[in-house]
């Protein structure tokens, strides 16, 4: 199985931000706390030892062992879950959203490197124990970005209307949906297990959250990933000192604000807006902002609302209704797992750079940033369709028009280049500028004013020849872009717009072996993979 390996910063598709990350560029320096090795996790694991509630730990199983309770899971998960309770075991966690069976595909990509980066320290460090983590989303609530996954060109959504966090989303109404991916499904081998993959996960459970975790589980289980439900009571009653900070101090607020800023003028955008609250009021059906106003605390688009200590007196006895948005939930899963790393793709890793300085006025251990695995998936059909366009994989990876440009160059029969016509006309010129500086100064702007004309004329002459010569070589040109819409479909990675599935039913499990045999979450390259 061939394997290639691309520079993040060759494709393309990755922000500057990212890039300057991966290159350890000074001007990232200040906004992480250690950068992604082997070596400098160990540094990491003796620092979240000082810095950590230990006595948490207990509280922390206890849950975990709620949440599975009635599912199936392996030996390796139930040992993992088991070891949270000792000192010497610490997490590599990823999170993502309940999309619709899986979503996106880098969805397996985020799992299998934080299983793969687990395992690598246990090889390393074997007086540890490393917990591979996959953090539900569960209390988001903007539906419309995970109600629906693409299948061979379509958009197979779920339709339905409803607020409050998703992960309490009823899958009432998800048979229709399986209808409607079973008729896509048409033949392959392995097309009855995903119908009863996703029956089972969907139909057979009540909400979302539970049908996200029991399809994580059967997809990763054996591997011994552990599956979080942060929506929870007695995991919140951690969070109460922080939350309660963020209502009377807006700390995040001002700290993420001064680092943004700092981003800002070194040409980085900003990921996420901080808010002066950083939290939601959550109930069954709603999930709003909660807002400070003249000294009453108004949950947004509600009648609800509280004094300083009425929010105060809910906060302590109803922990579970406060939620964090984007920028405090990855406080909120740092106080109460025993995390060293945290593996996300390039958006999530922005707005982790905007937290350092918050982390630390907080006191609380900011974890190792690991951006996830990579990888276009690529079958030998196309593969040896590339072979015959005299294609490169890394050449894929051009916008589509300075691809055409670069084949119909290579593959023309007339030469498109006019470098040496523009150095025949300059040779010519530089007689001219000679003669000129014999005469009348002003003659010398006439003399650059026309050479400059003459290359601008070259200029044209060969921009409308390589036109010409594109429409010539249309035919095999439309199979160049053909197979391009087919490796990067939308003029987007594989692997944002793409779902399991695709690839699932023909080759099944061996899917998630190969994916786990062949991506190395340390290497810090983009991963084609072929079979």
């Amino acid at each position: 199985m061939p394997i290639e390996t691309i520079p993040y910063q060759k494709t393309g598709y990755f922000s500057k931000l990212i890039c300057d990350y991966l290159a350890e560029e000074e001007s990232v320096r200040t906004f992480y706390h250690r950068f992604p090795s082997i070596e400098s996790l160990r540094d990491q694991i003796e620092e979240k030892n000082r810095g950590f509630d230990h006595s948490f730990r207990k509280t922390l199983v206890t849950v975990l062992e709620k949440q599975v309770a009635g599912v199936s899971i392996s030996e390796a998960t139930q040992t993992n879950i088991e070891s949270l309770q000792s000192e010497n075991t610490y997490t590599v966690t990823t999170g993502h959203q309940l999309n619709l069976f899986t979503g996106p595909l880098y969805f397996l990509y985020k799992i299998i490197s934080v299983i793969n980066l687990s395992e690598a320290l246990k090889k390393e460090y074997p007086d540890y124990h490393f917990v591979p983590v996959y953090w539900m989303a569960t209390e988001d609530h903007d539906f419309e970005e995970i109600n629906f996954f693409n299948f061979r060109g379509k958009k197979i959504r779920w339709n339905r209307s409803e607020g409050g966090a998703v992960g309490e989303l009823s899958t009432e109404g998800l048979d229709a949906v399986l209808e409607i991916f079973e008729k896509e499904l048409g033949s392959g081998k392995f097309n009855s297990e995903l119908r009863v993959l996703f029956e089972s996960a969907y139909i057979k459970n009540q909400n979302l959250a539970k049908a996200t975790q029991y399809l994580a589980n059967e997809l990763f289980g054996t591997y011994g990933l552990v599956i979080v439900d942060g929506n929870d009571n007695q995991l919140k009653t951690a969070f109460i000192p922080y939350a309660l900070q963020e209502l009377e101090k807006n700390t995040a607020y001002t700290q993420v604000t001064e680092t943004s800023t700092r981003l800002k003028e070194l040409g980085y955008p900003e990921q996420v807006s901080p808010r002066e609250i950083n939290l939601f009021y959550l109930k069954e059906g709603l999930r709003e902002r909660i807002i400070e106003q003249d000294g009453l605390y108004h949950v947004n688009n509600t009648q609800i609302s509280f004094t300083r200590q009425d929010i105060i007196n809910e906060l302590h006895s109803h922990p579970e209704r406060f939620s964090p948005n984007a920028l405090l939930r990855p406080l909120y899963q740092e106080v109460i797992l025993p995390n060293l790393c945290y593996i996300g793709g390039g958006g999530e890793l922005a707005y982790w750079f905007q937290l350092k300085q918050y982390f630390d006025t907080v006191n609380v251990t900011f974890p190792v940033l690991l951006l996830r695995n990579s990888a276009l998936l690529i079958q030998d059909k196309s593969l040896e369709k590339l072979r015959k366009l005299q294609l490169s994989i890394c050449e894929l990876f051009l916008p589509v028009q300075e691809l055409e440009n670069l084949h119909t160059h290579r593959i023309s029969e007339i030469d498109i280049d006019f470098s040496e016509q523009r150095e025949f006309l300059k040779q010519q010129f530089r007689s001219m500028y000679e003669i000129a500086q014999k005469t009348d100064a002003s003659f010398l702007g006439a003399v650059a004013a026309q050479e400059k004309k003459q290359l601008n004329g070259l200029d044209k002459l060969e921009k409308r020849l390589l036109k010409a010569q594109r429409r010539k070589l249309s035919g095999e040109l439309e199979r160049i872009t053909s197979l391009q819409e087919e490796l990067f479909p939308g003029d987007s990675l594989q692997e944002r717009h793409k779902n399991f599935s695709e690839f699932y039913m023909e080759y099944g499990p061996e899917l998630l072996s190969v994916l786990k045999k062949e991506l190395d979450p340390l290497v810090n390259k983009f991963t084609v993979i072929s079979w």
